[in-house]
């Protein structure tokens, strides 16, 4: 894993672009982008929205692919993901709509909706650059604690600690949908990409097991420890639990200037 500790979230936000758009660019404007909602990804996509709007970045044919939806919420609801990645991702970037796809939580035939998203992924190609945040219990995308580490896009159900922390976009926590459909770790590894972005003290566990603890379907997100392209780029509070915090940081002031991120 490529570790890069910033002083703080927007900053995260700056490098984590600054890190896509130098992988995407021998790529070319038909990048394929895998991108996450939650609140860690923001400040990296209205980063990349600044530099295609300065002529830095070509996305004029790229495709993207969500991570998730949920289960049961039609299309235009303000809180399904189509609707945020819609404000997020698609309008800030000025990508095309119809190549821009989430998964479809109101389909009739849900396993059928998880094989058709992931048929139209390898149609794609694959994905180039993923974007993954990470919750509390260490969970990316959907996939929760004990998930399986080869898993495939399908339905889950939602921990009590993910219904808990995702209360603050609804009315009440009984308003939180049950379950989803999500990308599987299987599925998120197969891109070629992989950026982790994470703010905030409330993720210092979490990243820290992520990073430096057992691979274990435990803390979900640990599988990335197996892949051969993967960056993670936290504030000093998500960073605080590291133990080797001084190494990632020296290794990065160290490196050649052709390397560096800085912005």
């Amino acid at each position: 894993m490529e570790v890069i500790i910033c002083p703080n979230a927007q900053r995260v936000g700056e490098v984590a672009a600054r890190k896509a758009a130098r992988i995407a660019a021998p790529i070319g404007s038909k990048v394929v982008l895998g991108v996450a909602t939650g609140s860690s990804p923001v400040q990296t996509f209205a980063e990349l929205a600044r530099l295609v709007a300065s002529g830095d970045l070509d996305l004029s044919e790229a495709s993207a692919f969500a991570l998730d939806e949920y289960v049961g919420i039609p299309e235009g609801h303000p809180e399904s993901y189509h609707e945020v990645i819609r404000q997020t991702v698609t309008e800030p970037m000025g990508l095309d709509p119809a190549r821009v796809h989430v998964p479809n939580g109101f389909a009739d035939d849900l396993q059928a909706a998880c094989q058709a998203y992931e048929d139209a992924i390898k149609a794609v190609g694959g994905v180039d650059i993923q974007f993954l945040g990470v919750g509390t219990n260490g969970h990316i995308g959907f996939n929760e604690p004990t998930s399986s580490l080869s898993s495939r896009t399908r339905i889950k159900t939602l921990a009590a600690k993910t219904l808990e922390d995702n209360a603050r976009f609804f009315a009440s926590i009984d308003d939180v949908p049950r379950h989803c459909l999500t990308q599987g770790l299987g599925t998120i590894m197969d891109a070629r990409n992989v950026i982790l972005v994470a703010t905030g003290a409330n993720k210092a566990h979490a990243i820290a097991q992520v990073i430096e603890g057992p691979i274990t379907a435990m803390y979900p997100g640990s599988v990335l420890q197996l892949h051969p392209h993967a960056t993670i780029v936290v504030d000093e509070e998500a960073a605080a639990e590291l133990t080797l915090i001084d190494y990632y940081k020296a290794t990065y002031a160290n490196l050649p200037e052709w390397q560096r991120l800085d912005v």
